[in-house]
């Protein structure tokens, strides 16, 4: 698979050979959605390499989602999420757990990245089609571009406070 590739089929839990991307993981912002095709790709990578292999691959795998995460959190910090805001946490989460299967796999624990990469797989879909995809549309509501980061109009920048899991108040 490739991260252009699309399959019109929904996403799926436990695909044979790894995660199914679909056109359902859209969000309808560019730089998100190919981020999230490298992220799928990066992960039916791991998925497919052997067990005793799998070590600088799932840490590659780990790097691009400690760049991924740090991304969308940016975007929220630029456009007025708070820091305790579900979605960030959500992320903190994940990334803690990921780290900690390193520590596991290095016991000799070797099926560890498996099941981490089956778990990210079956959490992914519903992040990406619901966190990810109200982010995408709060960016686009408040004129925020996320390709160069900037705003479309930095002079109507709204004051906005969001908190929670996305809802926002004035401030």
């Amino acid at each position: 698979m490739t991260t252009s590739s699309v399959a019109s089929a929904a996403p799926s839990a436990h695909p044979v050979g790894g995660f199914e991307w679909s056109e359902n993981l859209l969000t309808g912002d560019a730089r998100m959605d190919h981020t999230h095709q490298e992220f799928a790709h990066q992960l039916n990578t791991l998925l497919a390499t052997p067990v005793a292999d799998q070590l600088p691959v799932y840490q590659a795998f780990l790097n691009h989602t400690v760049a991924h995460f740090a991304q969308e959190d940016r975007w929220m910090q630029a456009t007025g999420f708070t820091a305790s805001n579900c979605h960030t946490d959500q992320h903190a989460m994940v990334l803690e757990t990921m780290q900690a299967v390193v520590a596991h796999y290095q016991k000799g624990e070797l099926d560890i990245i498996n099941r981490m990469g089956e778990a990210l797989a079956e959490w992914f879909a519903q992040h990406a089609m619901s966190m990810d995809a109200g982010l995408a549309q709060h960016l686009q509501s408040v004129g925020f571009d996320s390709a160069t980061e900037t705003w479309a109009n930095p002079k109507s920048v709204p004051n906005l406070t969001v908190s929670g899991c996305g809802s926002a108040r004035s401030s």
